[in-house]
């Protein structure tokens, strides 16, 4: 079902006037972005035309973008990844731990993103294995999957790594299961103080090591003393760190998993209306409570695209990260040793099947079965015209 409203519209609809006021200003992978959600599910990116057997019923597929920054095209690539991460989970309870950077450092990232989202998930992971691996906390080895989100709810800048950390991990000698209290993994004061230091630490070093680059109103901080004064406040302040009591079993983990793993700046379904007053969409304010927290904000559309692009991650940057126990290296022979430490089966994994499976889709009409009848490029339309209930629901640009 196709949203009322969705960020393909505003960009097709505002996108030409807003690149041409920001020529010069937009980076490839910023143009790239806009140019793949403009066409996504389009006759520009080709498709195909699929024929019922038993009705004769036609529909035309546009393809699919496959943009990662692409509001309609996660659930997909979050359905496979999650069938994947499936046979990883263990009966024990899970927690959900938050990083986030102050202002001061915000606001370097942005410039720096690459360099500095990377430190976030180095300075955030080793925080969290240091300080499980110490006798007087948890003293042991554990694991943890990381997922960096840029933004806020109204699409500011606001980078924070979630990571959902399994509670507890192996003795340092990998002879038991060291299991954390119930609704208690970590102090979050210990966590932040280390978090701060390491993640101070590293970026002074990416600075006296030439590898970030300022401008615009930060370029006064490619000097070193300029750059040390402007982190004076993140070096006092405290640096908080959210733990949420841990999930209820491993399905509400895998439902928590859906929602974040592959959730881009903001989704279709918050959309509410676009005409000349703007683009409004639904915000929650987190630092209130009750039906406050709930509100809506509009934007000009070109001031929503700035927003949404601001997002754009760099070509390669992987925004899901495994450390620990759950590395890739030896995340099957640690699984495997838990879940005998555990005294648990392993997943069952179900045998292959005699007969392959049959993958076309169900006719809306009759419940048959739809196959492909004829395909066709980019910029394109089917050489055939498809029937009128076919268009139903369908879009060109």
């Amino acid at each position: 079902m196709r949203a009322a409203i969705e960020v393909a519209d505003v960009f097709r609809a505002a996108g030409p006037a807003y690149r041409a006021a920001q020529a010069g200003h937009l980076s490839l992978r910023q143009l790239k972005v806009m140019a793949a959600i403009e066409h996504c599910r389009t006759a520009a990116l080709g498709g195909h035309v699929e024929g019922c057997g038993d009705c004769g019923h036609r529909r035309i597929a546009y393809n699919s973008c496959r943009n990662r920054h692409c509001p309609k095209c996660q659930g997909a690539a979050a359905r496979t990844w999650l069938a994947e991460r499936e046979a990883d989970l263990l009966p024990v309870g899970y927690f959900h731990v938050v990083f986030t950077l102050p202002t001061q450092v915000a606001d370097i990232a942005l410039q720096n993103k690459a360099a500095v989202y990377d430190l976030l998930f180095r300075a955030a992971s080793e925080t969290m294995l240091t300080i499980a691996a110490d006798p007087r906390h948890l003293g042991a080895r554990i694991g943890l999957t990381a997922v960096l989100h840029t933004w806020g709810s109204a699409l500011t800048h606001h980078p924070h790594v979630h990571m959902i950390v399994p509670g507890g991990g192996l003795s340092p000698d990998g002879a038991r299961w060291v299991s954390s209290r119930p609704a208690f993994l970590l102090p979050v004061r210990v966590l932040g103080k280390l978090f701060r230091r390491l993640f101070l630490v590293g970026l002074s070093a990416l600075h006296a090591a030439g590898r970030l680059v300022f401008f615009g109103g930060l370029a006064p901080l490619a000097e070193r003393r300029a750059f040390l004064r402007h982190l004076s406040p993140a070096r006092t302040k405290r640096w908080v760190v959210y733990a949420k009591a841990p999930f209820a079993g491993p399905a509400a983990v895998l439902a928590y998993l859906s929602r974040y793993t592959h959730r881009v700046a903001i989704s279709n379904s918050r959309l509410m209306s676009f005409d000349e007053a703007g683009v409004t969409f639904r915000i929650k304010d987190y630092r209130r409570d009750g039906p406050e927290r709930y509100g809506t904000l509009t934007l000009g559309p070109h001031e929503f695209i700035r927003r949404f692009l601001l997002h754009v991650l760099p070509k390669g940057f992987h925004r899901i990260r495994h450390y620990g126990l759950l590395a890739s290296a030896g995340r099957r022979a640690n699984l495997t040793r838990i879940r005998a430490l555990l005294a648990v089966p392993p997943p069952v994994i179900p045998p292959e099947p005699t007969a392959p499976p049959d993958w076309r889709s169900p006719c809306r009409c009759c419940g048959g079965r739809m196959t492909v009848v004829e395909t066709f490029g980019r910029f394109l339309q089917p050489r055939g015209p498809p029937t009128a209930s076919a268009l139903t629901g369908m879009r060109a640009p």
